[in-house]
């Protein structure tokens, strides 16, 4: 089966994690495991969805943000 390789803006990157944006680039920068950006032009940085969601996926409990409920 083919996989189609697509690309989310930093916004839904967060939203997809849960995160908030400034997390997300916090994440970007200063942990190894993250998936990192890309940037395809001047004003437009993109993050791999799979990507994202392998890293999400490969341990649930030690990445998801704590959040009070």
């Amino acid at each position: 089966m083919h996989q189609i390789n697509s690309s989310i803006r930093p916004k839904a990157a967060a939203e997809f994690l849960g995160i908030g944006v400034s997390t997300l680039w916090r994440w970007s920068k200063d942990r190894n495991d993250f998936p990192k950006a890309r940037k395809l032009g001047p004003r437009c940085t993109v993050f791999n969805t799979i990507e994202l969601q392998n890293w999400r996926d490969a341990a649930p409990l030690v990445h998801q943000a704590k959040h009070p409920h």
